[in-house]
């Protein structure tokens, strides 16, 4: 063969190879390749959401915070208003808090609301209250008809307009008429006296009730006219 006819056979030779391969190169796999749609984006009309994310199982959701309690059950607010009154019959001073529904009892004078109570009563009385006379009359008393009593302490303390004895204990309170339960009150009986008469006066709340402030003017305000 001649060198012609030999060049002529390699240059054919090379472009098959090259047809071949470029043949080859359009194919590049078994068909045309896609992207999936991306957030916000459309496919066929339909627009494609992200995803939430996925959550571990058996995970709970956090509990709601609750809302905050400014005037916790059983405490007196600060701007309650307090207004002079005298049990009838008598010539003994306290103040009450404006607006507490008023009951009275066998002689006794009772302020209420909600968990609070103010009691005052005044009887014919000889001779001044001790702590001594508190534990041998009052404190059996109060054992027997108080429900659940756990007597804390009983001492001698002045107030504002004079002396008194101070009885303090724990009871439980009247069953709540809607729910049964019942509250374990905290109490103090304070005995006042002048001239004949002693004024009983008890203030009741909740134990744990943050009430020094409005039980404190409460007795600081009895005194006799």
């Amino acid at each position: 063969m001649s060198s012609n006819a030999k060049q002529v056979a390699i240059s054919a030779s090379v472009l098959a190879a090259l047809a071949a391969l470029a043949a080859v190169s359009g194919c590049g796999g078994s068909g045309p390749t896609t992207s999936s749609p991306s957030a916000g984006q459309t496919t066929s009309g339909q627009t494609v959401s992200p995803s939430a994310p996925s959550t571990q199982a058996g995970a709970s959701k956090p509990a709601p915070a609750h809302a905050t309690e400014f005037n916790p059950p059983g405490d007196i607010p600060d701007n309650q208003v307090f207004v002079d009154y005298r049990p009838p019959g008598s010539t003994v001073h306290i103040k009450v808090p404006e607006g507490w529904p008023r009951s009275t009892t066998h002689g006794v004078t009772t302020f209420t609301d909600h968990y609070n109570s103010i009691a005052i009563q005044t009887v014919p009385m000889a001779t001044a209250p001790t702590p001594a006379s508190a534990r041998r009359s009052e404190v059996p008393s109060l054992r027997s008809s108080v429900s659940k009593f756990t007597l804390q302490q009983v001492s001698a303390i002045k107030r504002q307009h004079g002396p008194a004895v101070l009885v303090t204990y724990l009871l439980d309170s009247a069953p709540n008429q809607v729910s049964g339960k019942v509250v374990r009150d905290a109490a103090e009986r304070y005995e006042f006296w002048h001239a004949g008469q002693e004024a009983v006066l008890t203030l009741t709340g909740p134990k744990g009730a943050d009430n020094v402030d409005p039980w404190r003017l409460v007795s600081d305000s009895l005194h006799w006219s």
